[in-house]
């Protein structure tokens, strides 16, 4: 599945995480390890441009951390970054460099890329999201199988077995996903593509395209 990998998703430079996600070949494979990069990379950030706020908590002084957002490492905020009133992130996260993190939206284990907006009630777990995506009011990525089986990954009649319990979604760089979506585990979404609003989404999108309803995706002219 070629548009499923790293290098068909993502522009790495766009990323604190570029080593990390250069080290695999499919983004989800990142996810076991995003915990230990954070704690391998924290402590080597500049002081003059980070402030340690806690065990394995590293924040940007120029990002706004708004005084009732809950912050719990291992985590990463950068540079101009947001965090709005009442956001709570669990841990395991890295907020790229002028992203918004908003009002009552929840991070977990996740690698937000620069320019990222997930800015009202949004629930983004064990996820991967590309260089100026969105995700419209009351998206949400649902990261666990209802029947707890391990996840896979499918795009017609290729499948790939992930071997993961949790895995929300890989949102490539430029994705626009409407309002009250909900991504099913192991969604994909390709570099450039929208999503209609009050979609349920599950499998591999394509690049470029515009997704309406299954079965039912428009490639963009």
């Amino acid at each position: 599945m070629e548009q499923c990998k790293v290098s068909s998703l993502y522009d790495l430079n766009e990323t604190m995480a570029k080593e990390l996600l250069a080290s695999v070949t499919y983004p989800w494979e990142a996810l076991k390890f995003i915990s230990d990069f954070i704690r391998k990379i924290g402590p080597a950030l500049d002081s003059g441009v980070y402030e340690k706020r806690g065990e394995d908590i590293w924040v940007a002084k120029s990002a706004k951390v708004a005084p009732t957002a809950c912050l719990n490492g291992p985590l990463i905020i950068d540079e101009d970054a947001e965090i709005r009133h009442c956001a709570f992130i669990r841990g395991s996260a890295i907020v790229g460099k002028g992203s918004v993190v908003g009002n009552s939206t929840e991070l977990k284990n996740v690698i937000i890329f620069n320019s990222v907006q997930v800015p009202h009630y949004n629930y983004v777990g064990d996820s991967i999201l590309g260089f100026k995506s969105h995700m419209g009011a009351g998206s949400i990525t649902s990261n666990v199988k209802s029947d707890k089986t391990l996840v896979s990954v499918k795009d017609g009649k290729e499948e790939i077995k992930t071997g993961l319990k949790k895995f929300g979604a890989m949102l490539g760089d430029y994705v626009e996903v409407g309002c009250n979506s909900v991504l099913n585990p192991g969604t994909v979404i390709g570099r450039n593509t929208n999503v209609y609003p009050l979609s349920m989404v599950r499998g591999v999108v394509p690049a470029d395209s515009i997704y309406k309803k299954k079965g039912e995706i428009a490639l963009k002219h």
